[in-house]
């Protein structure tokens, strides 16, 4: 009689200690396989972290690229005439246009941009642009963070590059004078 007893108390506590059904997320399909991922192989467009992001100059010193040595950059600024020409380098929908917000230590720039078709690129980047002059433009000399959506946030360390850019584009704006104002006539 005890082992009975004792035979219907084990099996009574091992079916109580099942272990729980597997939990569902919510939205995933209900006959979904984790997978396992090899390792050692980078995730399509997995960065190597080694390489540190930085503005670099070029040659004739009008233009500064930020982005990882040897790839293409995430943000270029060049100068044209007086105006500073920002393109974010991220695909965008013909047509579309935003606004780039720039936030740092100098402050914060909503900069308009559009879908540009640039030369030598495919497809359409974000480009936008402000005048050299402009006190808002003060932002990109120092660190800064840039958000465009859907091309997400990006971290953009400062750099001597981006800075001289700046520089030497308000050095470069054309001078606009004022006409000459003829004195007021009177009439009698």
């Amino acid at each position: 009689m005890k082992s009975l007893i004792a035979t219907t108390l084990a099996l009574t506590l091992a079916a109580c200690s099942q272990s729980p059904a597997a939990t569902v997320r919510d939205g995933a399909p209900d006959n979904a396989v984790r997978m396992v991922m090899p390792e050692g192989e980078a995730l399509p467009g997995a960065r190597d972290t080694a390489s540190t992001p930085s503005w670099a100059a070029a040659p004739d010193a009008q233009v500064a690229r930020f982005g990882e040595p040897g790839n293409a950059p995430l943000v270029s600024v060049a100068c044209r005439e007086g105006v500073l020409v920002v393109t974010r380098h991220a695909a965008a929908p013909v047509g579309a246009q935003a606004l780039f917000a720039l936030v740092g230590r100098e402050g914060i720039l909503r900069l308009p941009v559009d879908a540009t078709s640039v030369p030598g690129q495919r497809g359409y980047l974000w480009q936008g642009t402000i005048a050299a002059d402009d006190a808002r433009a003060a932002v990109m000399r120092g660190p800064f963070t840039g958000t465009l959506p859907g091309a997400g946030m990006i971290k953009v360390a400062a750099g001597s590059a981006i800075s001289d850019v700046i520089a030497r584009c308000r050095n470069s704006a054309p001078a606009i004078v004022p006409a000459p104002v003829a004195p007021a006539q009177t009439l009698e």
